[in-house]
């Protein structure tokens, strides 16, 4: 079996950052237990040598089990040996063993760097995990242009500027913008925008822009404007504040109250930024804050973010799979799996001793270019932080904790409504988008008992089914998804990885009889009808004015809800989100189809080609009419490529 590995020459990341030799070792075995995971890690022991790197444990099937990283491999690895002082949950670990792969580094700071890549790329049941939430969102002031542009930015950090955040959501993100926008006046429209306007556009006449597209202000005049606002964002806000409550003085006294109105707008935009900051962090500078509360055997972390001395918001963290582990180890791995994302900053603040705390700080130093500080603050300022810090978590985990115990509550009323055996943990819902045909798109959402699993959404263009055939739409969805299940029925070693050897507890559809029966006929044919629980939830008679929902049984019954039902809101809630997901997916089908062109079918006619070919002959149909001798004079097109061309449009003929 070929696996793609972490810091082989296949592995771009692995490449740049660490110079790596790496073992494969397996043990075949047919039962899961202790002594031949033992077996398995003896035979691996035998060959590592003292030297610091990271380990990963697969089972039967090559799943990574758990990753670990260790100051010298061959001691680390070998305590796996040693049964007795491990805990039951690393020896359930060892059990499922079967084979372990190695990947020596040159430090442990470099192992522990890369540890938390391939947690986050695999994502194993045995480590704590975050959960696979979307990245956060940055304030991009850009410098690859005369007139600067002010945007959100989520993501990779490839465009050229200053890079303001991490915000805690993108609301914060659109409200320091829109105040941002009013305060500097910098321009936020793509450069394409920027470069086709004649006259100003609706931001510059609501006072949000200085319109540097036709002349409103001189590029010596932007690049004050740009000044300050780098300013601003990097904690000189009072300097800033000062200098335009000067300048609108000066204004006034010179009777020019037009300027003076526009400068004591600016002021306000600036003291409604630093008035939404609810918490005081004048004097801290740049850093994150990292708190950690536990309750009835979980674990909840609040981080606030801090930049400048100014509040960029703070998110709720719920770290998974913490078990037996410490606490402080716990908050370690958060912070090692969070900066993975975030660049950290100079300063972390954290309520207690962390597992390897000095170790920590070198890798993310490492990771960052620059020195990181790991502290428990003890006074002052930063102690009220932390202090605050500390009762959000508490009071952000007690939430969640009551948050899930009505959502429990929910799902054992659904199962009860819906005749399930018990509540179901994996939830997949279905559903088709497209236009008369066009464009069609099946869509599955997931949903578990802590909500929507995003990581496990898929998409199916769909292939064979006939125009406009919405039961025929269903069935490819259905084949299509269950069909490898049906084969592979105890999971497929060749797609381990995939959402294809998972079985869900609960199929919803959204739709009634035809697409029921369209679903069964699907499962029937592939002889696991009995094996996969499928329900259909449709509008009801009276939609429009009670919004009922009907239910669906295979068996033609059907049941509905009262209309004020948890139950109710959450399956509508259920079918919504795949509403959503498919009509997004279409969305982006056709939006690429609009802007395919026919050139796209010629093999070796890429985007340069392309452009160039526009460039000569101002449409598809005029190359395609073009005879050789013009397709050979068009520049950056080869002798070879025009024969190509030519023949493509006239085989045949």
């Amino acid at each position: 079996m070929s696996r793609s590995k972490a810091g082989s020459p296949h592995d771009p990341r692995g490449k740049e950052r660490f110079n790596e030799e790496r073992a494969t070792y397996t043990v075949a075995s047919a039962q899961p237990d202790l002594e031949t995971g033992i077996a398995a890690i003896r035979e691996t022991v035998k060959t590592l040598k003292p030297r610091p790197g990271v380990y990963r444990m697969l089972d039967t099937r090559g799943d990574v089990l758990y990753v670990g990283k260790a100051r010298s491999l061959k001691a680390r690895v070998a305590n796996y040996t040693q049964i007795n002082g491990l805990s039951n949950r690393i020896q359930r670990m060892i059990s499922q063993c079967r084979a372990m792969e190695i990947v020596v580094t040159n430090s442990e700071a470099e192992a522990l760097l890369l540890e938390a890549q391939l947690i986050k790329r695999y994502r194993p049941p045995f480590n704590v995990l975050l959960r696979d939430d979307k990245s956060f969102p940055f304030i991009l002031l850009r410098a690859d242009h005369t007139f600067p542009r002010i945007q959100k930015h989520r993501g990779a950090r490839r465009a050229k500027g200053n890079y303001y955040g991490p915000f805690a959501s993108a609301g914060s993100v659109n409200k320091t913008l829109n105040a941002l926008q009013k305060l500097f006046l910098l321009r936020s429209c793509t450069d394409s925008f920027f470069n086709n306007r004649d006259r100003p556009c609706l931001l510059y006449q609501i006072k949000r822009c200085s319109a540097p597209c036709v002349g409103r202000i001189d590029e010596q005049g932007y690049e004050a404007l740009v000044s300050e606002a780098k300013d601003f964002l990097s904690g000189k806000s009072s300097a800033v504040q000062a200098k335009i409550e000067q300048d609108m003085a000066k204004a006034a006294e010179a009777l020019d109250f037009e300027t003076a109105a526009m400068l004591r707008d600016r002021l306000r935009a600036a003291t409604f930024i630093q008035g939404s900051q609810a918490i005081n962090a004048q004097g801290v500078g740049d850093a994150d804050v990292f708190a950690l509360a536990t309750k009835g055997g979980q674990i909840g972390v609040q981080a606030f973010f801090i930049r400048g001395g100014q509040n960029w918001g703070h998110r709720a963290i719920f770290p998974k799979n913490t078990g037996d582990i410490d606490e402080g180890e716990v908050l370690a791995d958060v912070l090692l799996q969070f900066y993975e994302e975030v660049p950290p900053p100079r300063t972390i603040l954290v309520d207690r001793e962390l597992a390897e705390q000095e170790l920590l700080a070198e890798a993310l130093a490492e990771k960052a270019g620059h020195a990181v500080a790991i502290s428990i603050p003890q006074r002052g300022t930063r102690r009220k932080l932390m202090e605050q810090a500390s009762r959000n978590a508490t009071e952000s985990l007690e939430r969640r904790l009551a948050e899930t115990g009505t959502k429990a509550k929910i799902n054992r009323e659904l199962a009860e409504f819906l005749e399930l055996e018990e509540a179901p943990k994996r939830i997949e819902v279905y559903d088709n988008s497209h236009i008369q045909g066009a464009k069609a798109v099946g869509a599955m959402v997931v949903a578990s008992p802590e909500g929507f699993e995003k990581s496990q959404y898929r998409k199916f263009n769909i292939k064979s089914a006939q125009t406009n055939d919405d039961f025929g739409m269903m069935r490819e969805v259905m084949e299509r998804r269950f069909r490898n299940l049906a084969e592979h029925p105890d999971g497929d070693e060749g797609k381990s990885n995939s959402h294809e050897t998972v079985w869900p507890d609960l199929v919803l559809i959204d739709g009634g009889k035809g697409q029921i029966s369209s679903v069964m006929s699907v499962l029937e044919d592939l002889g696991i009808a009995d094996r996969v629980p499928v329900i259909g939830i449709a509008k009801g008679p009276h939609h429009g004015r009670e919004g009922r929902e009907v239910f669906h049984f295979p068996d033609g019954r059907e049941k509905t809800l009262p209309t004020n039902s948890p139950v109710l809101f959450y399956a509508q809630r259920l079918r919504d989100e795949v509403h959503r997901y498919a009509i997004g997916a279409h969305r982006a089908k056709r939006s690429k189809a609009i802007t395919a062109s026919p050139l796209d079918e010629i093999p070796g006619i890429g985007p340069s080609r392309k452009r160039a070919l526009l460039l000569a002959f101002g449409t598809a149909s005029k190359v395609r009419a073009a005879a050789l001798d013009d397709l050979k004079r068009t520049p950056g097109i080869s002798e070879g490529v025009a024969q190509k061309i030519y023949d493509f449009y006239h085989a045949g003929g």
